[in-house]
């Protein structure tokens, strides 16, 4: 049978183009393509921060999100999944991109699939996501993936890593997100009063007419 999903794509890049939304934009297709080949139908949102940036300050000062920002982050709370790429500064994700996480309510990604990934001049950078990137969304609760992607400059170019390619590494990120959003059960109704009966099926199961 074929369901929705709803794929929310959170990129940090801060120029345009940038490596960032380059490499959100190829998870994106590999996902998509997964979920569509599972029989999925794939609804994609995408978030980029760099049109927030004003809005995430003042959400941080103000502690309320508003506009245009406060309908993305109600986008990103109803997801199946989600990507969050973003680039790697001093060794550890962007000022931009953290301070998106910081106005993020600390309930609304629990259990909540994450794709992470990130771009920076070098390979060394890459092990920024697992001691600085993946804290983030294991503190909220999220189910963040395993598997991660890091692109420095010379693998778009081919001359990264030859064992394990950018490509084979997107593919592999993209197929495991997809096997978890495809797994992922639809969430319970949040009325209380939906599984209550109704008072005329009270009466019939007492043998009375309404």
């Amino acid at each position: 049978m074929t369901t929705d999903r709803t794929l929310v794509v959170v990129s940090a890049g801060l120029s345009v183009p940038s490596s960032t939304r380059l490499l959100a934009d190829r998870l994106t297709d590999a996902t998509v393509a997964r979920l569509e080949a599972d029989g999925h139908t794939v609804k994609v949102e995408s978030i980029e921060l760099r049109d927030h940036a004003h809005a995430v300050v003042d959400a941080m000062l103000t502690g309320f999100p508003t506009g245009e920002l406060a309908t993305a982050l109600d986008t990103l709370y109803a997801a199946d999944g989600v990507i969050a790429v973003t680039p790697l500064f001093t060794t550890t994700y962007s000022g931009l991109f953290k301070s998106f996480v910081d106005i993020l309510d600390k309930d609304a990604l629990g259990g909540l699939p994450v794709l992470l990934g990130a771009t920076g001049g070098t390979a060394r950078h890459s092990l920024a996501l697992d001691y600085s990137l993946r804290p983030l969304f294991t503190y909220l609760h999220a189910d963040v993936l395993s598997t991660a992607v890091f692109a420095a400059t010379d693998d778009w170019a081919g001359e990264g890593d030859q064992v394990n390619p950018l490509p084979t590494r997107i593919a592999r990120a993209g197929r495991d997100l997809a096997a978890r959003m495809s797994a992922r059960e639809p969430e319970a109704s949040s009325n209380p009063f939906e599984a209550t009966p109704s008072f005329a099926d009270l009466l019939a199961q007492g043998g009375l007419a309404p």
